[in-house]
């Protein structure tokens, strides 16, 4: 789904990952459930690219729904797949803490779940290895990658900030769709580790300019930083 020139969306409202592209090659920014893949080649082959142009892999952070075809790309193409350093051992499947279900309706929790099984997420392939990042780096990467450091949706929760596309890509520090209630606009990720430090950590967002706003899970919302963390807060006090 090409959002704007430069700027691409591999998946859907579940489960989404994202390409930044450019003279120098091609970032992908999370990377979904292992079954995505052949949406990304798809994707990659409309954007008239290919996958041997992706120059690094960029992970907001390291639950399973984010990792899914990172190693095949690391092992199979010798791509990079960069993570926050407090996140590493989560994308190499070193363990996370039990958080609970919270708030559910039967049917986006079937759907999701549905969508997930189908896609692979039922078995998760870890990323044998990383390279670590902490907040306030740039990256080398096309687009020249921000990292800003949000945790509390796990350790090393990041968003990544890409002003040549006027983007802020958050991961679950906020998504636009509850994949568990079916709640749409911005709002709390479920199974945050801790809670009010995320919340801590969004609102830590304001002043960033970016128009578009482009979480793991929803649409793509591009009313810019400032609505998104407005409707946030309401959802939070909700």
């Amino acid at each position: 789904m090409r959002l704007v020139e430069g700027l691409h969306r591999v998946g859907n409202d579940l489960v989404a990952c994202y390409l930044v592209a450019d003279d120098d090659g091609v970032t992908l920014i999370d990377a979904g459930l292992s079954g995505q893949w052949p949406l990304l080649v798809a994707e990659l082959t409309a954007m008239g690219r290919t996958v041997s142009e992706i120059r690094g892999v960029v992970l907001t952070h390291g639950d399973s729904d984010h990792i899914g075809f990172a190693e095949r790309l690391r092992a199979e193409y010798g791509i990079p797949v960069w993570v926050h350093e407090a996140d590493a051992g989560r994308a190499r499947g070193e363990g996370k803490p039990s958080t609970g279900w919270g708030a559910l309706r039967p049917g986006p929790l079937l759907r999701f779940l549905w969508y997930a099984a189908r896609r692979g997420g039922l078995r998760t392939t870890y990323v044998t290895e990383v390279r670590t990042f902490r907040g306030g780096e740039t990256l080398d990467l096309p687009g020249r990658p921000q990292i800003i450091a949000v945790p509390g949706h796990s350790p090393g929760s990041v968003a990544v900030h890409v002003p040549a596309v006027d983007a802020l890509f958050v991961g679950d520090a906020l998504t636009t769709r509850h994949v568990l209630t079916g709640r749409e606009g911005p709002g709390p990720a479920p199974f945050t580790d801790q809670p009010e430090v995320a919340a801590s950590s969004v609102a830590s967002l304001d002043g960033v300019e970016a128009r578009w706003v482009l979480p793991g899970h929803g649409a793509p919302w591009n009313q810019g930083v400032s609505a998104a963390l407005r409707q946030y807060r309401s959802q939070s006090s909700a």
